[in-house]
């Protein structure tokens, strides 16, 4: 009676190929080791443990063309998480797993019989190896969005704690995390957000890293925050116009600064920055870096009491009169009291400047030749420059 092998030809062929499992795993390893020079110096896999999972999965593969469980994907899918926490690339891990299943290729066609054969195992290794790559791909590409998202939560984290004036310990675990110098030269900017959600310097931080210029952001319900790492103070004009390229909105830039430890204070004066310009058209405005104008920015409610307080005859006047008045005030200060610069810039003939000087020292009851009304003035004249919006609103109520 002539018998009938009725059993799968990849059953039979992984059966037969069992006792050459060694020989495999070690062909396997020595063309990985050999073609892939990532796993050649080690980059993310050890050697040693390079070789146990070539075993691992070698043995697997020949279990599911036993046919005698259902697939088990559950190696290559543990496989896939692990190699993305290490950081080997997808490509390559796909190669690796290509190499693995020609070597069991290659040992069943030493052992089958006919073409009929052949066309079975190579149909049944190729369909295994489809599936090998789904299941790889899936669990490396999950691990990873998984990372990033973990890695983007805490990065969020980090920035609000800069922002908000993070502790000295956890500073040096911020600068590390952002790869932002600690002691490094920075400038703040706050840009308006057009609309939830969407950016008000679209692609910034991309942008900057094109010119080799560390940056983190975070975005709020109305503002785009972020650090500009300064490779020297003196790139400042360069970040600004970078991002006048792209304005959405009003943008404020911090003073250039030192020490990442001061983003809390930096973020403030840019916010100052920002709310010093009109609102509803987009435009850019960098704090001035002075100590009378830091001052003031530091106490914008005293500020602004103390403009009114001294300023108060003038901002009560007609529209036109009060801003020819501030107009000129403020541009004498800026011509260092020169009456012939104030105007040449305004102008006008000197005598009207004086006219104008007279009126305003009438009005004000203070003398543009005593120091200590100089002062005053100028510091009222600063709030109001960095707070113009309150030049129309009542003045603060004072102390109870």
């Amino acid at each position: 009676m002539h018998f009938v092998d009725t059993q799968p030809v990849p059953a039979r062929l992984a059966i037969d190929a069992r006792q050459r499992v060694p020989e495999m795993i070690r062909r396997t390893v020595d063309q990985i080791l050999e073609q892939m020079p990532v796993y050649g110096r080690a980059e993310f896999v050890p050697h040693d443990e390079l070789t146990r999972s070539v075993a691992v999965n070698i043995a697997v593969a020949l279990r599911t063309l036993e046919g005698a469980q259902p697939p088990d994907m559950s190696q290559v899918a543990a496989t896939g998480r692990l190699r993305a926490h290490q950081g080997a690339p997808l490509p390559e891990l796909l190669r690796a797993y290509r190499i693995g299943l020609t070597q069991v290729w290659l040992e069943f066609t030493g052992l089958v019989r006919d073409t009929t054969e052949l066309v079975a195992v190579t149909s049944a290794i190729w369909a295994l190896m489809d599936d090998y790559a789904e299941a790889l791909t899936t669990s490396y590409r999950d691990t990873s969005a998984s990372m990033m998202l973990a890695h983007q939560n805490r990065r969020c984290a980090l920035v609000e704690a800069l922002f908000s004036g993070g502790s000295e310990g956890s500073l040096w675990d911020i600068a590390r995390v952002l790869d932002l110098a600690l002691d490094g030269t920075f400038v703040v900017v706050a840009a308006e957000t057009p609309a939830l959600g969407h950016e008000g310097l679209p692609q910034i931080e991309s942008r900057l890293r094109a010119r080799c210029l560390a940056s983190a952001w975070r975005l709020t319900p109305d503002l785009q925050v972020g650090v500009v790492s300064l490779r020297h103070p003196t790139a400042s004009p360069a970040i600004v116009e970078l991002i006048q390229e792209d304005i959405a909105g009003r943008v404020g830039v911090s003073p250039v600064y030192s020490g990442l430890g001061n983003t809390a204070r930096a973020l403030h004066l840019a916010r100052v920055a920002l709310s010093s310009l009109p609102p509803g058209r987009p435009g850019m405005a960098q704090f001035n870096d002075s100590p009378l104008a830091g001052l003031v920015a530091s106490a914008p409610e005293a500020s602004v009491q103390l403009a009114h307080q001294v300023l108060r005859a003038i901002l009560d006047l007609p529209g036109e009169d009060r801003n020819v008045l501030l107009l000129t005030l403020r541009a004498w200060f800026e011509c260092q009291g020169s009456t012939k610069l104030t105007a040449q810039r305004m102008f006008c003939h000197p005598n009207t400047i004086r006219h104008r000087l007279k009126r305003v020292t009438d009005e004000l009851g203070r003398s543009l030749t005593d120091p200590a009304d100089i002062v005053e003035i100028g510091t009222a004249l600063r709030a109001l420059s960095i707070f113009p919006g309150t030049a129309h609103l009542p003045p603060p109520a004072g102390p109870a």
